[in-house]
């Protein structure tokens, strides 16, 4: 009879049926998390595992185990950086083009430097680094690369498979198992220039809670979670935004309004040579300037540097007046 192996206790703990199957502890989860980056496990656990997992959701506790595992596994880290914002970007947009990428270029622009990470895809969705190209700004190559182009100017995009590959690899995993996996949340919380505030954009609703309290179990100092336009981090001017964040162990809930009283049609051709057009002022988009200025004020909230949700929008719209064109020399 052949020996159990190690990792099938992880499988075990999650799969024993009704009423024998429970969630693993934050240090359950570390641990296996750890075994599937050292290469511990074998692919049909992995496989189970995350299955298992993505079936009931993962809980908060799983979350940062995870992360905490993840974080050990990034390669080259680096610390000390400028940064202020993490910026994670996992989803890719398929009915309005990616006007964040805009929000965030406007706060670096305005002194509060932004690290943003994120992937690409295989599908019809338009990502941020397609975006970005768009604006004329190249990823960065290393952790390092990524620091001290936000030295120089306050912004850098790297891809994940850059500095945690494992992460991305598991992340891959998706056109095999035909779902989405616990790892696309735990790609939103890496941190990986541990940034003071993090912004994490979601599609399902009930995942707010599970990454507002899985800041509070990583120590997070500052984070926001909003149920984004396209799962990412941008602020639907066309309907409420709930935002949920935590400030330094606190909890806190708000309801953004409408911008808007009705809503936008579905962007049929999604140029994102829009995006550095807006910028420039050269076309008029209400949805996309809108969209760029609310998001801005969620981050703005965020840093604490606004009292209210109208401060924090004013503070945005009066960044976005002032915009420069420093992000498209090379457009």
């Amino acid at each position: 009879m052949s020996q159990e192996h190690p990792f099938a206790e992880y499988v075990r703990i999650l799969g024993k049926g009704k009423r024998g199957a429970r969630s693993l502890t934050e240090t359950e989860a570390q641990a296996a998390m750890t075994m599937i980056i050292r290469g511990e496990a074998e692919p049909a656990q992995i496989g189970a595992f995350l299955m298992l997992i993505r079936i009931r959701e993962e809980t908060p506790e799983e979350a940062s185990g995870f992360v905490t595992a993840a974080r050990n596994a990034i390669i080259h880290p680096v610390t000390g950086t400028p940064v202020r914002i993490d910026w994670s970007t996992y989803a890719g947009k398929r009915r309005q083009l990616p006007w964040f990428v805009l929000s965030a270029l406007l706060l670096a622009g305005g002194g509060y430097p932004v690290l943003m990470h994120g992937i690409s895809g295989h599908d019809r969705r338009v990502y941020a680094i397609q975006a970005l190209h768009a604006l004329g700004i190249d990823a960065s190559a290393t952790l390092s690369d990524a620091a001290q182009e936000i030295s120089r100017s306050g912004f850098a995009y790297i891809a994940l498979e850059k500095f945690c590959p494992v992460l991305h690899q598991l992340i891959e995993l998706r056109s095999l198992l035909g779902l989405r996996s616990p790892m696309h949340s735990v790609a939103r919380m890496v941190n990986p220039l541990n940034a003071e505030v993090q912004l994490q954009g979601i599609f399902h609703p009930n995942y707010r809670d599970i990454h507002q309290q899985a800041a509070l179990l990583l120590k997070q100092p500052h984070m926001a979670v909003l149920k984004g336009e396209g799962g990412e981090i941008e602020r639907n001017p066309d309907a409420p935004c709930l935002v949920q964040s935590v400030h330094h162990g606190v909890e806190q809930t708000e309801e953004w309004p409408a911008m808007f009283a009705a809503r936008h049609l579905k962007d049929e051709t999604m140029d994102v040579h829009r995006l550095p057009a807006l910028w420039r002022g050269e076309i008029a988009d209400e949805y996309g300037e809108a969209a760029v200025i609310g998001t801005a004020a969620i981050a703005l909230r965020a840093l604490g540097v606004a009292e209210s949700i109208a401060e924090a929008e004013t503070q945005a719209a009066e960044l976005w007046r002032r915009r420069s064109a420093v992000w498209l020399k090379a457009a």
